[in-house]
């Protein structure tokens, strides 16, 4: 795992824990329903990080007999929980809380308690997210932000960009929602806010669980990584064809790759064993992340068929 992922990680759970706090420390003496939900969302931010922290050392548990391709997945998992607590606990009690508000509301006390607290805020979380926005940056290259965050295989850097970015969104509906209740003499639009903010983390939450599921489920290498590997292949002394290519990410730097190969028929089994010896070196030279690789020596007429037998088989499958 990158030391800049756990930078961002150790950044946001530092500032999140002193920020819950003073939120709750706020809340508890001025009865903001507003303050409560960023108190809360601040909570839930901090156990988030400590699930990723969590989940990266986890991950870089050697394989076994009982996991043989390691346990790089399971900072999907966690991430994935992260988008679950963010929904059932950050937005559903920031919902619940701005409901009661509303149903039942009172005047905030000492409001400037909760100003000086919410701007001591917005700068632990301001610094944060600069920390979480810059190591995205040096991920993201030419790509635009939407493409770079659905291509990337870590989700540890935008799981916390996402999250600082909806702390610094609350901050703001919670300061809006505060003053005008005060100012307009309406202590409802307290509860408002709240609620506002609530389906902020959820909308949150959603991005973050559909991200992380396509990485839960297998996605593949990025495309210029698998060109390379068939550029690689079709350069190859003794080959014929390259039938196939598969790869699958096992964690943000872990990739199995799997080739099918039809070498050419001249080729002794001596031969075709040192081709893949040297095929195997030149992948992992470029492509570190690459830990396994499988090589199926494939007549391609024979690979042909498998294939048109596999179509046949889905057919059968969705007529049925």
């Amino acid at each position: 795992m990158a030391a800049g992922s756990k930078k961002v990680i150790y950044a946001a759970l530092a500032g999140n824990a002193l920020i819950a706090v003073t939120k709750f420390v706020a809340a508890t003496i001025t009865g903001s329903s507003a303050m409560l939900s960023e108190g809360i969302h601040s909570m839930v931010d901090t156990g988030n990080q400590g699930l990723l922290l969590y989940g990266m050392r986890k991950a870089r548990r050697p394989a076994d007999e009982r996991h043989p391709f390691g346990y790089g997945a399971e900072l999907y998992f966690w991430a994935f929980v992260v988008a679950i607590l963010i929904f059932a606990v950050g937005a559903g009690v920031s919902i619940y809380e701005g409901v009661q508000k509303i149903i039942e509301p009172h005047e905030i006390e000492n409001p400037l308690i909760n100003y000086i607290v919410l701007g001591l805020a917005m700068v632990f979380e301001g610094a944060a997210w600069f920390v979480a926005w810059r190591e995205f940056q040096t991920i993201r290259g030419k790509r635009s932000t939407l493409r770079a965050v659905h291509e990337s295989k870590d989700p540890t850097v935008f799981t916390v960009l996402f999250e600082d970015t909806a702390a610094i969104l609350g901050l703001l509906v919670a300061m809006i929602g505060i003053f005008l209740s005060g100012y307009l003499g309406i202590p409802e639009l307290d509860g408002a806010a709240s609620v506002v903010i609530g389906i902020i983390l959820g909308t949150t939450a959603i991005l973050l669980a559909y991200e992380t599921k396509g990485l839960l489920i297998g996605e593949a290498a990025a495309p210029e990584i698998t060109d390379a590997i068939r550029k690689q292949v079709a350069e190859l002394d003794g080959v014929d064809r390259l039938n196939e290519i598969r790869t699958l990410h096992r964690g943000p730097n872990d990739v199995l790759l799997a080739l099918s190969i039809d070498f050419k028929n001249d080729l002794t089994v001596g031969d075709v064993e040192d081709t893949i010896y040297r095929l195997e070196l030149a992948i992992k030279e470029q492509f570190p992340i690459v830990k396994r690789l499988y090589v199926e020596v494939q007549n391609k007429l024979h690979h042909d068929e498998e294939v048109r037998k596999a179509a046949k088989a889905r057919l059968a499958e969705i007529d049925g």
